[in-house]
This record gives structure tokens, C-alpha cells and sequence, in this order.
């Protein structure tokens, strides 16, 4: 005979308790992060180029950004690069500048 185990259904009847019902939204969020991918500078220089050659030429690029083990992309212009803030600005499609840094770009794709 086999044991049955509900996992997590068992402990519904303690979900008053709100410090449990933070720990297991924090414990399902810990599931899916990602590490950091490790960048060298050929690709940092890569990014860069591609960046540089949006901004000429007014192309739209897609960034994907490393923000506290998750992935997420940016659709936009390039508006403008900080160079003393390490940062790049960009122009969404709804008229509102995202600001990325520089250090939580994973990759750059120009979209032509």
C-alpha cells in the first residue's frame, strides 16, 4: 500500500497564521530564481556595441535584465546612456523611460 502525502494541503488549515502564509509565498518564490549568468567583458563590450548601434540608427532592443534571481525583459528606444551612473535609459512604446543598469543586463537583442 502507498502513502498518499497531500504536501502543502495539509498545513491549509494553519493559514491563519500570517508569518506561514509569508514563508511559503517566499518558499514557492525561492523555487524559481535563477543565478546570476557570468558575463566577461567581450560580452559586456558586445552589449555595448549593440547598444551604441540602436541609439544610431533609432532601432528598438530588447534587454533582459538579472533583478534578484529572476529574468525580465524591457522593450524600448535607447533615450540615453549615463555613463557615470552606469546606466542605460529607454523609450517604451508607452511613452515611459525604464532605466537599467548596466551590471543587471544579461543580454541585448536589437530589434531591426
Amino acid at each position: 500500500m502507498t502513502i498518499r502525502d497531500r504536501g502543502k494541503a495539509k498545513w491549509n488549515p494553519a493559514a491563519f497564521l500570517p508569518e506561514y502564509t509569508k514563508m511559503l509565498r517566499e518558499l514557492d518564490r525561492d523555487y524559481y530564481r535563477q543565478q546570476k549568468p557570468i558575463i566577461d567583458e567581450f560580452q559586456y563590450e558586445e552589449f555595448d556595441q549593440r547598444i551604441c548601434y540602436a541609439m544610431e540608427f533609432n532601432f528598438a532592443v530588447k534587454i533582459t535584465k538579472w533583478v534578484d534571481g529572476f529574468n525580465y525583459e524591457i522593450v524600448g528606444r535607447v533615450h540615453y546612456v549615463d555613463t557615470i551612473k552606469k546606466e542605460v535609459r529607454l523609450k517604451t512604446e508607452t511613452d515611459e523611460v525604464e532605466r537599467v543598469r548596466m551590471a543587471e543586463i544579461i543580454s541585448v537583442e536589437v530589434l531591426e
